[in-house]
């Protein structure tokens, strides 16, 4: 079958599964992920696994807008009024998800210090994608969804670097790179960072200048369609980070032009993203792998349990030495659970890193790990929206809105 018909599949299975879980007071994301699961290789398999490797233009194109849109939220006028704090707390969270899970690993379940860093530093990546999607769903609004997207947006940044220097460490225990310089090592990943800022903001000052200068909304949606491309083909040609480059993209716009005209600017992206983002996320639910769960055992369970205890407990003495709402102390945590494509790319590069079997091993881990986070860090999203008293889903009844509301 051509693949159009592969994707026509995965869009209706999503938006059926998203139907019914919500009956069941589940985020429409859970229903795709579910979808996927079933029409994919780990149960029925109407989608074939070789279709799905053809569908990763889909994948790029919603990581793109996702990024934008989390950038977007990134206004230094905000950031004026809680900016220390987003930055305490940012820095906190993924510390507590680093220390807890090198512990945890060298300590508890006798892992060498090398497999042990790698694993913490992989740990404190977070999914944007997830984050967003239950925001967007329950039109989140209030101090913990303020606190929490320009965490996300920060925290990409915050994982880069932590991953490279404890894959530096980690070569130099191993000497699994020794080829490598340590200063390249060190480098790399500031290098990424600083090109995926430099692109972002260029490209952002000529979406913004656009912005300003269109009326006609066919235009601007063209445009800006066209810059968030065109932002994430350069990062891949010149292996800085795509998801940054567009948050960063979406954070001059939102600085740098009229609130109003940016609000026009995402209103109008979200006129084309639904079926993206449901066929994006469904089809992360078909390369869930249920299978590795049978592999990963102890270290495995170990790995997904302590991440979440670091993460919530380090966004928890975060939010206290910041002093923020009790809300966002009590619940943020909770938010930061899911957990997929960065943590992917890392695992991979991880493999470059780490002598055989330990990086084959760590990558199993860190794919079984994101098949658990995928599917239950939603709902925990959603229960602690909710318990934070910032979910105003019913608060509109108009139809547009409640159909960009159920995405």
């Amino acid at each position: 079958m051509h693949s159009l018909y592969y994707i026509g599949i995965i869009i209706i299975s999503g938006l059926i599964m998203g139907k019914i879980v919500s009956y069941l007071k589940l985020p429409h994301i859970t229903g795709y992920l579910i979808a996927g699961v079933i029409i994919g290789p780990s149960i029925l398999e109407l989608v074939p696994h070789i279709h799905v490797s053809r569908m990763t233009i889909i994948s790029e194109i919603a990581l793109g807008f996702i990024a934008y849109t989390i950038g977007s939220e990134f206004k230094f006028d905000n950031l004026r009024k809680s900016g220390k704090s987003v930055i305490i707390i940012t820095i906190f969270q993924a510390l507590g998800a680093v220390i807890l899970v090198d512990l945890a690993m060298i300590f508890v379940f006798k892992q060498e210090i090398a497999v042990s860093i790698i694993l913490g530093a992989i740990a404190t990546a977070t999914a944007p994608g997830p984050i967003l999607m239950i925001v967007k769903q329950y039109r989140a609004k209030g101090p913990l969804v303020e606190t929490l997207l320009p965490l996300v947006a920060l925290d990409d940044a915050l994982g880069i670097i932590i991953f490279g220097i404890c894959a530096t460490l980690a070569s130099t225990l191993s000497n699994a790179s020794a080829h490598m310089s340590l200063v390249h090592m060190i480098l790399k990943p500031l290098e990424e960072i600083s090109l995926s800022i430099l692109m972002g903001i260029g490209l952002g000052v000529i979406l913004g200048v656009l912005i300003n200068k269109i009326k006609e909304t066919e235009k601007l949606l063209t445009f800006s369609i066209s810059i968030i491309f065109i932002g994430f083909g350069l990062a891949h040609e010149f292996h800085a980070s795509p998801i940054l480059l567009c948050m960063i993209l979406g954070a001059t716009v939102s600085n740098i032009v009229p609130n109003v005209k940016n609000l026009r600017v995402l209103h109008v992206v979200e006129n084309i993203t639904p079926p993206i983002y449901i066929a994006f996320f469904t089809i992360a639910g078909v390369e869930l792998d249920i299978s590795l769960l049978k592999g990963v055992g102890l270290i495995g369970i170990g790995y997904i349990l302590v991440r979440m205890i670091g993460k919530i407990l380090g966004s928890y003495i975060g939010g206290k030495i910041a002093k923020s709402p009790k809300s966002v102390q009590k619940y943020l945590g909770y938010t930061l659970i899911p957990q997929a494509g960065v943590a992917i790319g890392l695992a991979i590069i991880a493999e470059t890193v780490l002598p055989a079997p330990h990086g084959t091993n760590v990558r199993t881990i860190i794919l079984a790990a994101t098949v658990v986070y995928e599917l239950i860090g939603p709902v925990m999203a959603k229960i602690a929206i909710f318990k934070a008293g910032e979910a105003n889903r019913f608060k509109n009844s108009n139809n547009d809105l409640e159909v960009n509301a159920n995405i």
